[in-house]
């Protein structure tokens, strides 16, 4: 007869083996598995502690460990991960959502177009758009305007409507596998977000196994200096945006100052740096001209 463990012991013995294993987090991650195996909140667990698990679930929860010690993002093993107050699918589709983004997205909330302020039904677009977290957060918070999530990757475009359809983002949400330039004139969009790839390529080598070798490349590697697709975002942003409109970037916490310049010399103007949590410059605001 196979020995019965109840969740305490199985928590621990999770636990001592990651560690050993050189994972960081390793009793989050034990608690965040065992969470999803017992369908409920992690902070509930305790009052669980005392349940014998099934063979059923003593299996889930040695595969789910098995996956975390080899270095998979324990958000891609539960295959879903909160932003913003929702529940997200995440797959290997797309980049992990992170807190910090989700200064990004207040940021844009606190927008003057909308902000409750105005009467104006604005565009919206969400570039690199990946799970769909921003645009799809953004959407939820305020209902009335028109948004779009763009991004290079057609997995991550349907991994984006996935989000969408599951969480009730209603027809003004769409999503497009195009780049700015190919799908939008001239002139029409009132405020454009993105979080795009900002690491340094040398910085991205030196990345915890996790990151480097479980996300999307195409969303973390910046090229050289971090800096190559925001540079073509700034630019195709100061062409699409209406005179006056928003552009909210993520940035590293050391390319203040080279994206200020960027966003001058494409014309934003009134451009403002926000700091994270803990106290680093991470979002990049700007109005273009006009």
């Amino acid at each position: 007869m196979a020995e019965s463990k109840t969740l305490g012991e199985v928590l621990n013995a999770a636990d001592g083996y990651l560690k050993g294993k050189g994972i960081e987090n390793a009793r989050l991650i034990s608690e965040l598995l065992a969470s999803r195996l017992l369908n409920c909140r992690r902070l509930e667990l305790c009052l669980n502690f005392k349940t014998v698990l099934s063979e059923k679930q003593l299996a889930a929860m040695r595969r789910g460990i098995k996956r975390a010690a080899d270095g998979e993002p324990v958000q891609y093993i539960t295959g879903d991960t909160e932003f913003m107050g929702h529940v997200f699918k995440v797959d290997k589709r797309a980049l992990i959502p992170r807190p910090e983004t989700e200064l990004l997205v207040e940021k844009v909330l606190q927008c003057e177009l909308l902000s409750g302020k105005s009467e104006v039904h604005p565009v919206v677009v969400d570039i690199g758009t990946g799970s769909g977290c921003i645009i799809i957060s953004i959407a939820l918070a305020k209902p009335g305007g028109r948004y779009l999530g763009l991004d290079i990757s057609a997995e991550a475009i349907k991994l984006a409507q996935e989000n969408a359809a599951a969480l009730g983002a209603g027809p003004e949400v769409a999503f497009a596998c195009a780049e700015l330039p190919d799908i939008l004139d001239p002139e029409t969009v009132d405020v454009i977000v993105a979080n795009p790839p900002y690491i340094p390529t040398a910085e991205y080598k030196a990345l915890p196994v996790h990151i480097r070798d479980h996300e999307p490349t195409t969303a973390l590697d910046g090229g050289p200096d971090g800096l190559d697709v925001m540079r073509m975002i700034i630019q195709d942003s100061a062409m699409a945006l209406k005179p006056g409109g928003f552009l909210f970037l993520e940035i590293g916490h050391q390319q203040a100052g080279a994206v200020k310049t960027l966003l001058e010399e494409a014309g934003i103007r009134h451009i403002e740096t926000c700091k994270d949590l803990n106290g680093r410059d991470r979002i990049v605001t700007g109005r273009l001209a006009g």
